[in-house]
């Protein structure tokens, strides 16, 4: 899932494995305690079977959304790439073996995925749709019950694989279609498409699991290209509880799991022995076009160097414009499940359309910000950073202020912009104009915090696995949304008040101040650095006791070595 050189070899991979597992299990947890609500004696069986429809296909949607996200996050990494050529290729080491090693490790990948996202899912929906039993010895010696676990866990991994396979597929047509340098160019491509694929079908998706639902004629069009009602399906057949509007259902997840399983073999093994010797002849860095290599000046010397390096950087690595796709794509899927309802026009400024759209802005503005802050940690190479090293000739101070100004040009400037086009098309000129400006301080005001302690310049630095604590930031995401929802709601009154409105942009001013001050306070401080490598903290922790005055020879060593650091 992640380019080993890109992390320092100093780092612990299974801190960033265990975050992944920690995030997937708090989900499952929440979901299976969901479940345990679902069981009721006093309805009938069947009547349960039928009202749990809609949970079910809830939790094979989230299987199948993991599932697909895992397989185009771990898409560089599926197939063979130039390492696994320059490495192996001279070694005796058959292409059949790194074949097999290869289709271990997905199946490893996947069915750790699987597991991990229903870990207690897996048990309490099966014991939540068991018959009532009068003791607990009769529930657990009842087949009901291992008959609804064996077909949760058949359905859950059935549906992973075949999401899994159809990506691998895609993957594996294009780069036998295409020239490897064709290939490399479409590749992210195609992979930010099934980010925003994955995502939006999963929030779009209308809920027909109801009888009436899939039976009915106007949705049978729209069923046959739902995978998750297909598995929905699948999982009665295997728990014996079919209904006949499941049947077809059933049949069309079937000959999809036999059609992706056979084509995803087919371009799997092609990718191995037919392309292993193509792919040391291109670079995995594509160079820029010819003719778009000027870029416009943005500040001083060092400024115009730190950004447009950024640039660059985005522009031809695949790696980071994948990773910065992924927040990207989850930002789109929530602006989209928002805006279902549709936008209203100047003269309905207060009508709740509106709100989900400004609401919308201030998440894209947030996802945008936060993915380029998570990409400038992960390092294009690693020998890039000795270019800066060699060429520090200003201060501290300098380069960390040079370093701020990429996130206001890649992630703040791009956002305000399309959002003034956008506001400014749909609304008058006057609210158009003042929901901007708060966009803007709330965007500047979010660049400034996000870069706290950020004393690298982008691309350049090695990165810690582990160090990132994503299971802890996606909690802090949650309340970060539900804190914006109420700062919307106070915003579309203050825009119909001129005092309102004056007392929330003095606030936000000073906000914008102080987390400016802060940062060009820690630019000038005596320990602030230009980091180029990440290290862990020392197993042995040096108090730094003075005598006299001085501090003792190794103190002055280890901060001289910080400072050239």
């Amino acid at each position: 899932m992640v380019d080993l050189e890109l992390l320092s070899p100093q780092g612990d991979m299974s801190k960033l494995l265990g975050q992944f597992a920690a995030l997937l299990i708090l989900i499952s947890s929440l979901l299976g305690l969901a479940a345990l609500g679902l069981g009721d004696s006093r309805m009938p069986r069947v009547a349960l079977l039928i009202s749990a429809w809609g949970f079910e296909h809830s939790l094979i949607a989230t299987t199948m959304l993991v599932v697909g996200l895992f397989a185009v996050l771990s898409w560089d990494s599926t197939f063979p790439d130039r390492r696994d050529v320059l490495v192996l290729g001279p070694l005796p080491v058959r292409a059949r073996t790194l074949f097999l090693a290869k289709v271990a490790a997905s199946a490893t990948a996947l069915s750790f995925t699987v597991v991990a996202l229903n870990a207690f899912t897996g048990l309490t929906f099966p014991l939540a749709l068991a018959p009532a039993s009068t003791s607990l010895p009769d529930l657990i010696l009842s087949p009901v019950l291992y008959r609804s676990l064996a077909a949760y866990w058949i359905t859950m991994v059935l549906a992973g694989a075949f999401i899994f396979c159809c990506v691998l597929g895609v993957q594996g047509f294009a780069a036998q279609l295409l020239p490897r340098r064709g290939f490399l160019r479409l590749s992210a491509f195609l992979q930010m498409a099934a980010f925003g694929l994955f995502l939006s079908v999963y929030f779009l998706q209308p809920s027909l699991a109801t009888p009436k639902g899939l039976m009915a004629p106007e949705n049978q069009g729209l069923l046959a290209w739902l995978p998750s009602y297909w598995f929905l399906g699948l999982f009665q057949e295997l728990n014996g509880s079919m209904h006949a509007a499941m049947v077809p259902l059933a049949g069309r997840a079937w000959v999809g799991l036999a059609v992706a399983g056979f084509g995803t073999a087919v371009a799997y093994v092609l990718s191995y022995f037919r392309t292993l010797r193509k792919i040391a002849e291109e670079p995995d860095i594509l160079p820029g076009f010819r003719g778009l290599n000027w870029l416009p000046r943005f500040g001083n010397s060092l400024e115009t160097a730190v950004v447009q390096f950024s640039v660059r950087t985005l522009l031809r690595s695949r790696q980071h414009r994948v990773m910065l796709a992924f927040y990207l794509g989850i930002g789109l899927a929530i602006v989209i499940f928002l805006l279902k309802g549709g936008v209203a026009r100047e003269e309905h400024f207060a009508d709740q359309a509106n709100t989900r759209l400004m609401f919308s802005s201030f998440v894209i503005m947030c996802v945008w910000v936060v993915g380029t802050r998570v990409v400038f940690s992960m390092p294009l190479a690693l020998r890039a950073n000795w270019i800066f090293r060699v060429t520090q000739v200003r201060g501290v101070g300098e380069y960390l202020a040079a370093i701020r100004r990429p996130l206001f040009v890649l992630a703040v400037a791009p956002v305000w912009l399309a959002s003034a086009v956008l506001f400014l098309s749909i609304w008058g000129w006057r609210p158009a104009a003042g929901h901007l400006v708060v966009l803007g301080l709330w965007g500047m005001m979010l660049a400034y915090l996000s870069l706290q302690g950020f004393q690298k310049i982008p691309f350049t630095c090695s990165y810690l696995p582990g160090k990132s604590f994503f299971h802890m930031a996606f909690l802090a995401a949650v309340g970060l949304l539900l804190g914006l929802r109420k700062g919307v709601e106070l915003e579309r009154r203050a825009l119909d008040d001129p005092v309102s409105y004056a007392k929330m942009l003095g606030i936000l001013g000073i906000a914008v101040a102080l987390a400016r001050w802060r940062a060009v306070a820690l630019g000038k401080s005596e320990d602030a650095i230009v980091q180029f490598e990440e290290v862990p903290p020392p197993a042995v922790l040096v108090l730094g006791l003075q005598r006299d005055g001085v501090l003792p020879n190794s103190a002055r060593g280890q901060g001289s070595a910080g400072r050239l650091q």
